[in-house]
């Protein structure tokens, strides 16, 4: 399934152009939101998992060795998932606790008490709070996929380090900023804060979770 551009990026550029003169000048030099919309719901979080604290290469290896146990699959049903025997997942080099967490995140698909179908109808917090109920899944990881898999418009991940050093260096502050002083200054961003995130990564060179390959410049190692 091929990514595609989150239907809203032009009206954000519009926005934030004129909300806020920092992101304008941000905008200017990066051009058009590319802000990536992908359609994978477990495949998307399973690969969150699996690249968890590991250098890119090495976890697009083990991936690739997992992917591989299910042929002619461009990724397995969380049943077949289930089906599969510890030692094999751990063969293709996931650790045993991401094991776990990967059958438990099969887990509660099949057993239904985590439902894709019904994310159209939640809110942000609400899908967040379903998906950390799953071993293995932080904030940041809900965030992301509620950024790049279900094209939501409003995400701020104010825990992302690689965002808030994009913020100091772009504000000329002189540490950081804190959550709540993020909070603060992305009011004027709402309802667009996704595609602000996005162009303050683009701004600190920074590659983001399954963005399109044009969008692209440095590594960035995924976090939970």
């Amino acid at each position: 399934m091929a990514t595609t551009i989150a239907p809203y990026s032009r009206a954000a550029r519009k926005h934030l152009s004129a909300a806020d003169p920092v992101l304008a000048r941000i905008i200017a030099e990066v051009g058009p939101c590319r802000i990536a919309n992908r359609p994978e719901r477990f495949a998307a979080l399973a690969r969150a998992i699996i690249f968890q604290q590991l250098a890119g290469s090495a976890a697009r290896a083990i991936y690739n060795r997992v992917v591989a146990l299910y042929p002619g699959k461009p990724f397995p049903t969380p049943r077949q998932v289930l089906e599969t025997p510890d030692e094999l997942l751990r063969k293709a080099g996931l650790s045993a606790k991401k094991a776990l967490y990967i059958k438990d995140l099969a887990r509660h698909i099949e057993d239904g008490l985590l439902n894709f179908h019904r994310f159209p109808k939640m809110a942000d917090e609400e899908i967040i709070a379903d998906l950390t109920r799953v071993k293995g899944i932080g904030r940041w990881t809900a965030e992301m996929f509620l950024m790049f898999n279900l094209g939501r418009p409003d995400v701020l991940p104010v825990g992302d380090l690689g965002f808030r050093n994009a913020v100091k260096r772009a504000y000329r502050m002189r540490k950081p900023p804190k959550p709540r002083q993020i909070e603060k200054l992305a009011e004027k961003w709402r309802p667009y804060r996704s595609a602000a995130v996005w162009y303050f990564w683009q701004s600190y060179a920074i590659v983001l979770p399954e963005a399109p390959k044009d969008s692209s410049r440095v590594t960035r190692k995924p976090k939970s």
